[in-house]
């Protein structure tokens, strides 16, 4: 089982849409700190209405991400895609379909527009850096 699906699976286990943006607050609070020096243009991600930053890392051929923002909703947003992609290499990131997977999770129901427009961006930017290392 994938970290995305653990979360998954914990998400389907709350009922309640309050319970779940507060899971989704904790995924952003357990983020690894981001590196004050990659709050930078070239980092952040266009298109999101709070500011947000993703950075990459190559090992043996694989992406790690790390993100963050300034929004808490939107941190835990980060932090799902994370786990939805770090650690597979550019060809497997490109083969998820993550709009499939976000989409069992029922978020674009209870997201704002801003918010649904800004997971969007993020999936591009990921899904363009993937692009960028084949």
């Amino acid at each position: 089982m994938t970290e995305f699906d653990a979360i998954a699976d914990d998400f389907a286990f709350l009922d309640d849409w309050d319970d779940r943006y507060k899971y989704l607050i904790d995924l952003g609070r357990n983020l690894a700190p981001y590196d004050d020096d990659k709050r930078d243009e070239a980092h952040k991600v266009k298109g999101c209405a709070s500011q947000v930053w993703l950075d990459t890392d190559e090992r043996d051929g694989r992406l790690f991400f790390t993100g963050d923002s300034d929004a808490h909703i939107v941190k835990g947003l980060v932090a799902l895609l994370i786990s939805l992609f770090s650690g597979k290499t550019p060809k497997e990131i490109l083969t998820v379909d993550a709009e499939e997977k976000l989409r069992s999770l029922d978020l674009a129901a209870h997201l704002t527009p801003q918010r649904s427009n800004g997971l969007a961006s993020m999936l591009a930017r990921i899904k363009a850096i993937a692009e960028a290392e084949i």
